[in-house]
Protein backbone atom coordinates (compact mmCIF):
# COMPACT_ATOMS: atom_id res chain seq x y z
CA UNK A 1 0.00 0.00 0.00
CA UNK A 2 1.51 3.37 -0.61
CA UNK A 3 1.42 5.53 2.31
CA UNK A 4 0.15 9.58 1.34
CA UNK A 5 1.75 12.51 2.77
CA UNK A 6 1.12 16.27 2.78
CA UNK A 7 3.63 19.19 2.01
CA UNK A 8 2.80 22.38 2.73
CA UNK A 9 6.06 24.11 3.40
CA UNK A 10 10.07 23.72 1.49
CA UNK A 11 10.72 22.47 4.97
CA UNK A 12 8.48 19.77 4.83
CA UNK A 13 9.38 19.04 1.49
CA UNK A 14 13.51 18.71 2.40
CA UNK A 15 12.31 16.35 5.26
CA UNK A 16 10.08 14.28 3.13
CA UNK A 17 12.73 14.03 0.52
CA UNK A 18 15.30 12.66 3.12
CA UNK A 19 12.21 10.24 5.08
CA UNK A 20 11.44 8.58 2.17
CA UNK A 21 14.07 6.90 0.01
CA UNK A 22 11.07 6.53 -2.54
CA UNK A 23 9.09 9.27 -3.60
CA UNK A 24 6.19 9.87 -6.04
CA UNK A 25 5.42 13.58 -6.01
CA UNK A 26 2.15 14.84 -7.17
CA UNK A 27 2.47 18.72 -7.34
CA UNK A 28 -1.10 20.25 -7.95
CA UNK A 29 -3.50 23.16 -7.44
CA UNK A 30 -6.86 24.23 -6.79
CA UNK A 31 -9.09 24.37 -9.56
CA UNK A 32 -7.39 22.11 -12.24
CA UNK A 33 -9.37 19.82 -13.85
CA UNK A 34 -6.20 17.66 -14.57
CA UNK A 35 -5.17 17.65 -11.05
CA UNK A 36 -8.65 16.08 -10.11
CA UNK A 37 -8.63 13.37 -12.92
CA UNK A 38 -4.64 12.52 -11.90
CA UNK A 39 -5.93 11.72 -8.62
CA UNK A 40 -8.00 9.20 -9.79
CA UNK A 41 -5.09 7.80 -11.90
CA UNK A 42 -2.82 7.86 -8.30
CA UNK A 43 -5.96 5.67 -6.73
CA UNK A 44 -5.76 3.25 -9.09
CA UNK A 45 -1.64 2.78 -9.48
CA UNK A 46 -2.34 3.32 -5.17
CA UNK A 47 -4.06 -0.54 -5.52
CA UNK A 48 -1.28 -2.21 -7.95
CA UNK A 49 1.94 -3.76 -6.87
CA UNK A 50 3.86 -1.30 -8.56
CA UNK A 51 3.22 1.16 -5.51
CA UNK A 52 4.83 -1.13 -2.90
CA UNK A 53 6.95 0.52 -0.96
CA UNK A 54 6.58 4.25 -2.42
CA UNK A 55 5.02 7.65 -0.54
CA UNK A 56 3.20 9.80 -2.26
CA UNK A 57 3.63 13.51 -1.40
CA UNK A 58 0.62 16.13 -2.06
CA UNK A 59 2.50 19.38 -3.02
CA UNK A 60 -0.09 21.93 -3.47
CA UNK A 61 0.68 25.32 -5.12
CA UNK A 62 -1.67 27.56 -2.70
CA UNK A 63 -0.23 25.99 0.58
CA UNK A 64 3.68 26.41 -0.45
CA UNK A 65 3.79 29.19 -3.02
CA UNK A 66 4.07 29.78 -6.18
CA UNK A 67 8.06 30.75 -5.99
CA UNK A 68 8.90 27.00 -4.56
CA UNK A 69 6.89 26.35 -8.11
CA UNK A 70 9.11 28.17 -10.06
CA UNK A 71 12.26 27.20 -8.49
CA UNK A 72 11.66 23.97 -9.11
CA UNK A 73 11.24 24.73 -12.98
CA UNK A 74 7.36 23.61 -13.08
CA UNK A 75 5.46 25.15 -15.77
CA UNK A 76 2.08 23.14 -15.36
CA UNK A 77 -0.21 21.80 -13.07
CA UNK A 78 -0.46 18.45 -12.32
CA UNK A 79 2.87 17.64 -12.74
CA UNK A 80 4.65 14.55 -11.18
CA UNK A 81 8.20 14.23 -10.07
CA UNK A 82 9.82 11.06 -8.85
CA UNK A 83 12.81 11.05 -6.35
CA UNK A 84 15.17 8.34 -5.72
CA UNK A 85 17.19 8.57 -2.60
CA UNK A 86 16.16 12.42 -2.74
CA UNK A 87 17.25 12.98 -6.32
CA UNK A 88 14.71 13.47 -9.06
CA UNK A 89 14.78 10.87 -11.49
CA UNK A 90 12.02 11.50 -13.76
CA UNK A 91 9.30 14.34 -14.45
CA UNK A 92 6.11 13.58 -16.17
CA UNK A 93 3.90 16.74 -16.84
CA UNK A 94 0.42 16.74 -16.91
CA UNK A 95 -2.30 14.11 -16.97
CA UNK A 96 -0.89 10.63 -16.53
CA UNK A 97 -3.07 7.60 -16.93
CA UNK A 98 -2.51 4.81 -14.13
CA UNK A 99 -0.25 2.79 -16.55
CA UNK A 100 1.52 5.71 -17.15
CA UNK A 101 2.63 6.40 -13.86
CA UNK A 102 2.81 2.68 -12.96
CA UNK A 103 5.79 2.54 -16.21
CA UNK A 104 7.84 5.81 -15.15
CA UNK A 105 8.37 4.12 -11.44
CA UNK A 106 8.90 0.70 -12.99
CA UNK A 107 11.93 2.50 -15.39
CA UNK A 108 12.47 4.91 -12.71
CA UNK A 109 12.84 3.98 -9.26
Amino acid sequence: MMQTITVTSPDEFSAALSAHPRLLVDFNKDNCPGCRMLDMSLDKFAATDGAAGLTLAKVKLEDIGEDFFRDLGLRQTPTLALFKDGAEVARLPGFQSPVQVETAVRNSL
